[in-house]
């Protein structure tokens, strides 16, 4: 998948108004997932991405454990104003709805092995109702 192809899929899929936007939301919710991720996963994971893609996993400056409400609060804090939880948990599912399209079945079981059960529902499209987010 190509850089282009990237940002035009999130942003149609996450309905935003312009390609700003997108990258935002690329941005905001892979440089999360680039901290929860452990023994170079994101590296790998942003070897099979567009480079102006992959290299915001690569962001991330320490890797921890959190769950999924903590995963959504930073992703909204990243967008930024206007940018509330649940909305992030949305750009943050569509983000990762076109990730799982861009690298290999394999790639994609070793980034969800190093997730608890918890983010389960951030791979299954339109889980939206069961992802219990606060407004």
């Amino acid at each position: 998948m190509q850089f282009e192809e990237f940002v035009g899929q999130v942003q149609h899929r996450a309905r935003l108004a312009s390609q700003g936007e997108a990258m935002r939301a690329i941005c905001a919710t892979l440089e999360t997932l680039g901290e929860r991720l452990y023994d170079g996963e994101a590296a790998h994971v942003a070897a099979q991405l567009p480079p102006g893609i992959g290299a915001y996993l690569r962001l991330a400056k320490r890797q921890e454990r959190f769950d999924i409400q903590e995963f959504f609060k930073r992703v909204a804090e990243r967008e930024g104003a206007g940018v509330d939880v649940p909305d992030a948990a949305h750009h943050a599912r569509t983000v990762i709805e076109v990730l799982q399209e861009a690298v290999t079945p394999g790639q994609l079981r070793h980034l969800r092995e190093q997730l608890p059960d918890d983010y389960a529902p951030l791979f299954e499209a339109g889980s939206q109702g069961d992802m219990n987010i606060n407004r």
